[in-house]
């Protein structure tokens, strides 16, 4: 009876967030002996995706290698798209999955409809419902909505966005975020911070990066973070300061010469997650980290005016502040001065997972390809060379 051929499957990561929501993905589709799983590195985020897929053991198998390149966002995704069809064409994939809102997912999405290749987007319906707010990310993911064959939803409302948007309600899945799988298993590890800090004090950890952020918005998070510094002595902050040049000089010229403030370079994603467990209170315009935060029992209040993930909001475990200093200061000392404010946000449930998406997903995929009702292949059936490969960028568009 001849061997039955391996399902190809590639995942394709471009920046840190989705190395870290892709991650129990890649290692459940690694265990599956029907499977033939592939890494693809657009390399957006060159040493911040190498540390998260080294965190959980992960080794790439293609690199587009883009972390060179400064290119505006219409060449950028131009390029990209190419380049992802190309590296099609060699792998011959049965599906492709990405996640979330990126250029890399979007390139990925059209490069799927040009190759006519089966494509699944994870974190499927987050919508802000402002095409300029954030930008490009929500044009992204609402581009690569009506570019997806399957849709994994992580909450009821994300599924509800899709069908408002006419997206086939049969191809749509919740199945919880697969940020949660990884939180769990790497909130179980003891990781040690590269941060002195002083543990008599009580710690609020800040990040912000957005696009959205730039510029003056960001001027005012760090004149909120000084008034905080100034008014509350038993408080010490921490911020991971992001290596793009519109963050880190403005952060560091306004905030390096308070005493309590601890400016630090990128965490590796496990030393984030004991910063995170660590912290009071998180101050983020980060939409992953309105996940994490609330499974950990910590309040965020969130840097922006508006947010694709509101059921963290509506369940009163992150809160919209916005950049108006005022606000900023008022709502985080109301949590750092009033107990029972802190005890109602930080109540250790999170709505975006239970730590088994990934699971779920692979389920789903496994019978869209069709294989819930034939023999598993063995798994050496589908061994093959795993070197990173380099594919050649073509010109410009």
């Amino acid at each position: 009876m001849p061997r039955q051929r391996a399902r190809t499957i590639v995942l394709v990561i471009g920046t840190r967030p989705e190395a870290i929501k892709m991650a129990p993905l890649i290692r459940a589709l690694q265990r599956a002996p029907w499977a033939r799983c592939r890494v693809l590195l657009t390399g957006q985020h060159r040493e911040l995706v190498d540390s998260v897929l080294e965190f959980f053991e992960i080794k790439p198998h293609i690199d587009l290698d883009f972390m060179r390149l400064a290119l505006p966002l219409t060449q950028l995704a131009c390029r990209l798209t190419k380049a992802i069809a190309r590296a099609f064409d060699h792998e011959k994939p049965d599906l492709v999955l990405a996640q979330g809102d990126t250029t890399s997912v979007l390139a990925t999405a059209l490069a799927c409809a040009c190759r006519r290749v089966p494509f699944g987007h994870v974190e499927a319906g987050l919508r802000s419902h402002s095409l300029a707010a954030p930008f490009p990310e929500e044009v992204n993911r609402v581009v690569t909505s009506h570019l997806a064959t399957i849709h994994f939803a992580p909450t009821l409302s994300a599924r509800l966005n899709l069908t408002r948007e006419g997206i086939d309600p049969a191809a749509i899945h919740v199945t919880g975020n697969p940020v949660i799988d990884a939180l769990l298993t790497a909130a179980q590890r003891e990781v040690a911070l590269p941060v002195s800090l002083d543990s008599a004090k009580r710690l609020v950890l800040v990040t912000a990066h957005r696009r959205d952020s730039f510029g003056e918005p960001l001027v005012r998070i760090c004149q909120a973070v000084g008034e905080l510094h100034e008014r509350f002595s038993d408080v010490e902050f921490l911020w991971p300061v992001h290596p793009n040049p519109s963050v880190k000089p403005v952060v560091a010229s306004l905030l390096s010469p308070l005493s309590r403030v601890r400016l630090c370079e990128p965490l590796a994603y496990g030393e984030f997650v004991a910063a995170m467990k660590r912290a009071a209170i998180i101050l983020t315009d980060s939409g992953g980290v309105q996940e994490e935060a609330p499974a950990l029992a910590k309040p965020v209040l969130v840097l922006r005016e508006e947010s694709e993930r509101p059921e963290a909001i509506d369940f009163g475990v992150a809160k919209l502040v916005g950049r108006d200093p005022c606000v900023i200061v008022e709502e985080t000392s109301r949590l750092l001065g009033d107990a029972d404010a802190y005890r109602t946000m930080a109540r250790g449930m999170s709505p975006y997972g239970d730590g088994h998406a990934a699971r779920r997903i692979v389920a789903l995929v496994r019978n869209l390809l069709g294989e819930s009702n034939r023999p598993a292949v063995p798994r050496r059936a589908r061994s093959r060379p795993s070197q990173r490969r380099r594919a050649r960028l073509s010109p410009p568009c």
